[in-house]
């Protein structure tokens, strides 16, 4: 099966081709025909993989960048305004297109999973499409990272699913008309395009509305935010809800998780049938992420059985609890929670796999925003390590907000009893964490920015 290009994907230029979001479209464009092109800030192994798929990709931006016969110009919601490329393509009248529009033109034509919501789309998402190419399925998909290299995180496959990472964030994921949606949670985060919790709620439930006549909504039974949403949406015509969670009354019930080391063991109910399967990665939050993409699997006719199967392939996605390597005795593991939800979950779950063994925590804050709003409850989470090391905010797409900085969390963990080293030279880290380290030590690089670089750096200052 191979869908046409999108009206006026035939020659796209993205501004920012290099982010996850937006490598991943124009991969999937480059396999189905078009001529690609785009920059990027700086070069990169992901603008690399796109070249190799016959795509033109500039470092920097410039005007100069964007060919005249460009059929439209993609941008994501990062794109500032003053873009020099945006504004050429406004001075020739080439077309404008957000990345979700993109994605929603891609789609077309095929049954899609959409997987949204707080925390884990990145990794249901990819847990769905490694499952379903190990049945054999040849589904396309986009996820928000790489599998296991550089421009794994997007395929043209030739079955009809569709399975993509669908970002609540910017309420862009309004644009999709799934046939099964994921809602893993629904939490108060995103704060510069909401101002509250009933804002998320009702983006949500304008999303489920999307879900075409005849769809699954699968959403998690013991998550607040999510049982709130299955609750407004109960009873819509043409919806069918399926639940999943370790409550009695879910739909499809997990009854046991069985920590094995850096793995899990998962037991599920099922329509009065009893499953149980392997999950890769350790921690409960990533086994009810597997038992939501046997859900969806499950709602699009694939059989139970040998869905659950196939998700025993899933071996992980880069920066989700990915061992970067070790040296001397130490262990560096990478994770990009950046969400006090997502950083209780991912030091839990290292805890019960790491034993008596210390964990040491290099954490960066994500924008200016979340770390206002949420800076307290980053602190505490960070209170579940031995010892962590706190940088600066990666600001990404925000300016500064006077009188935010990372003394908040940092005076957050201490007063949780936790004991944090502020570092303001990203460059000393590697040195800071050979100081504090010991073998048989665990250290994670946390954050959705580039502290995930420090690994490679912190593994060789071990090392000498």
């Amino acid at each position: 099966m191979k869908p046409g290009l999108p009206t006026a994907m035939e020659r796209p230029h993205f501004i920012g081709i290099g982010g996850a979001g937006m490598s991943g479209i124009a991969k999937i464009l480059a396999q189905r025909g078009a001529q690609v092109a785009g920059s990027d800030s700086r070069d990169s192994e992901t603008a690399e993989a796109l070249r190799a798929h016959g795509a033109t990709v500039h470092v920097g931006h410039a005007a100069g960048h964007l060919a005249d016969d460009s059929t439209c110009v993609v941008v994501s919601s990062a794109i500032r305004a003053d873009n020099p490329e945006l504004a050429r393509a406004a001075e020739l009248g080439i077309p404008v297109v957000h990345r979700s529009d993109a994605l929603a033109g891609l789609m077309d034509g095929l049954r899609p999973i959409a997987v949204a919501g707080t925390h884990g789309k990145t990794t249901t998402t990819s847990m769905l499409a490694v499952s379903l190419s190990a049945l054999g399925l040849d589904p396309s998909y986009a996820i928000g990272g790489d599998l296991d290299a550089p421009g794994s995180n997007a395929h043209h496959g030739e079955g009809d699913i569709f399975v993509a990472e669908a970002d609540e964030s910017d309420r862009t994921f309004h644009k999709y008309s799934p046939q099964v949606a994921i809602i893993l949670n629904a939490e108060l985060d995103h704060h510069a395009n909401y101002a509250s919790i009933e804002e998320i709620y009702e983006s949500f439930e304008t999303f489920v509305g999307k879900v075409v006549p005849g769809g699954t909504l699968v959403v998690a039974h013991g998550q607040e935010g999510a049982a709130e949403i299955a609750r407004r949406v109960a009873g819509r015509e043409g919806l069918t809800v399926v639940t999943y969670g370790e409550e009695e009354d879910a739909d499809v019930r997990i009854t046991k998780i069985t920590p094995r080391g850096l793995t899990s063991e998962v037991t599920v109910v099922l329509d009065g049938r009893m499953l149980t399967f392997t999950v890769s990665v350790p921690g409960r939050h990533y086994a009810h992420n597997a038992v939501a993409a046997l859900a969806a699997g499950v709602a699009l006719g694939i059989p139970a059985h040998n869905l659950a199967s196939a998700l025993g392939k899933y071996t992980g996605v880069k920066r989700r609890l990915q061992l970067k390597g070790e040296a001397a005795g130490v262990q560096v593991i990478d994770s990009y929670a950046h969400h006090p939800t997502e950083m209780t979950a991912d030091l839990e779950a290292i805890r019960g796999a790491a034993g008596d063994s210390r964990i040491l925590v290099v954490f960066q804050p994500h924008l200016f925003s979340r770390t206002q709003e949420l800076g307290k409850e980053m602190g505490g989470a960070l209170a579940l390590a031995d010892a962590s090391v706190v940088l600066d905010i990666y600001p990404a797409r925000e300016d500064p907000i006077p009188g935010i900085t990372s003394e908040l969390i940092i005076a957050a963990a201490r007063s949780a009893g936790a004991d944090v080293t502020a570092e303001h030279d990203k460059a000393a880290v590697a040195d800071v964490i050979a100081g504090m380290a010991k073998p048989g030590d665990l250290v994670l690089t946390m954050g959705a920015g580039d502290v995930t670089d420090l690994g490679p750096a912190i593994l060789a200052r071990l090392s000498s």
